[in-house]
């Protein structure tokens, strides 16, 4: 077997800790303690392996990572060692001192998540008040310091027509690309899917709302768009492939090839304090469970878009048929498509309260005598 290349992209999850509450909050049910999170040095350790790996770019997220103190730390020593940075923030502890020092540090990049266009809206789902007025000064702050600016905003049946208004506020605050993101249904998403997963009217409005962004601000603004799941009938390639592509660090130290892959409970993920980046990515066999097309069964091993969607999500799988080495039931070649099909049409009429993510914990912030 050739050499599996190394991953383009790490993302370290600092923390779990979060001044929001988001309903589809990417982190796992069972939030890490801060008490269980790495401490500066082994993080320093895995940005030293991250570049002696190739890994090209390195993002910081969460959580919300700038609840570490050491986020500064983190960011020189990523410069240092010559890893693209990029900071992906709520925004809300974000001010004009803390910016400085994560430009003195070296920091390359800032991705900042939105939850609606408007306050009413975005701050019912994040959970917290004066949210917006902070992450709109946030994204001033970041364009005035001349650094690239990416605006998030995740998509659901209670904002899927407010598309319009969040391009606009995109290309407003300056960003260079803005991402409509569909819901992805694991973790929190899936305890709320039923409040945030939208009909295909809704989805419809979305998708020409994009595409009307892309011809008005397509000379400005790049507009990436993921679209959800459970109404197509071939599966989207996530995250590029298993361990394809990509790798994550959780708070706790745990390697995984994917955010939500602590949810295949049958897999036992690597810890960074007990083995390298390198050996991880090579020869760890959760990594190499799923990867490549050897592991797929029937269909997906005949199929012409074997090395075009690489199965599916594996998570997904899981989520929706009990096995994680199932054929992703969105492929409509999938038994459990059918299945996927009835779950869409019996969507609740009216969407029921969120179940917010876990009670948010004090948000430490940046030591501003940092140097």
């Amino acid at each position: 077997m050739s050499p599996v290349p190394p991953p383009m992209g790490l993302v370290l999850e600092l923390t779990h800790r979060c001044p929001l509450r988001c309903p589809y909050c990417s982190n796992p049910l069972d939030l890490v303690r801060a008490s269980e999170e790495l401490d500066e040095a082994a993080w320093h350790r895995v940005l030293d392996e991250a570049a002696a790996l190739g890994v090209l770019q390195l993002h910081f997220s969460g959580g919300e990572p700038m609840a570490r103190p050491d986020l500064p730390a983190l960011v020189r020593h990523a410069a240092a060692s010559g890893l693209y940075s990029n900071l992906i923030t709520s925004g809300v502890l974000l001010d004009a001192p803390r910016l400085d020092i994560l430009l003195e540090a070296g920091l390359d990049h800032v991705q900042l998540s939105f939850q609606g266009a408007e306050a009413a809206d975005a701050e019912r789902v994040g959970g917290l008040a004066g949210a917006q007025a902070k992450k709109l000064e946030a994204a001033r702050l970041v364009r005035a310091a001349g650094l690239p600016l990416t605006v998030n905003f995740v998509i659901h049946r209670q904002n899927a027509r407010h598309v319009p208004a969040m391009i606009r506020l995109a290309a407003e605050l300056g960003a260079g690309r803005v991402e409509i993101a569909h819901t992805q249904y694991y973790g929190w998403g899936l305890r709320n899917r039923d409040a945030l997963l939208p009909d295909v009217a809704d989805l419809q409005a979305a998708t020409e709302a994009v595409e009307e962004g892309r011809r008005l601000w397509g000379h400005a603004l790049t507009i990436d768009y993921v679209t959800p799941d459970y109404h197509a009938n071939q599966p989207k390639p996530c995250m590029d492939g298993w361990a394809r592509r990509f790798m994550v660090i959780t708070p706790a130290g745990r390697a995984l090839p994917c955010h939500a892959a602590e949810t295949v409970r049958t897999l036992s993920f690597p810890d960074v304090r007990e083995a390298s980046l390198a050996s991880i990515w090579a020869d760890d066999p959760a990594f190499a469970r799923f990867r490549g097309t050897a592991w797929m069964p029937e269909p997906c091993r005949g199929c012409d878009r074997r090395e075009i969607d690489w199965g599916g999500c594996r998570c997904q799988a899981l989520a929706l048929a009990g096995d994680a080495g199932a054929t992703d039931p969105v492929c409509e070649r999938s038994p459990h498509h059918a299945g996927l099909r009835d779950l869409v049409a019996a969507r609740s009429a009216l969407p029921p309260e969120f179940q917010y993510r876990g009670t948010a914990a004090p948000s430490p912030v940046i030591a501003r005598n940092e140097t």
